[in-house]
């Protein structure tokens, strides 16, 4: 069996989205850039599902980044999450 090449924390972030808003289809996660060290991760959700994913006062996002941070701690990586306006 081939080896992924999607990076785990890529995933995470997707499950955790596609959980959370009405249209789990139209959830987008890339790794944006990257290197050993870690990378940046862009999620892109529709129009309709961003107050969702960003939470009242931005609690939701910043959740979400937590969780992605344990992570990256984990696996000794550092990660940062863009939420991108459709």
């Amino acid at each position: 069996m081939p080896e992924s090449t999607t990076d785990p924390a890529v995933e995470l972030v997707e499950l955790i989205a596609k959980a959370l808003v009405d249209e789990p289809d139209a959830v987008d996660v890339r790794f944006a850039k990257g290197g050993r060290a870690g990378g940046v991760l862009e999620l892109s959700v529709e129009e309709s599902d961003l107050g969702k994913i960003i939470g009242k006062k931005g609690r939701t996002a910043k959740s979400i980044r937590t969780v992605l941070n344990a992570y990256g701690d984990k696996r000794k990586r550092r990660y940062a999450l863009d939420i991108l306006e459709p």
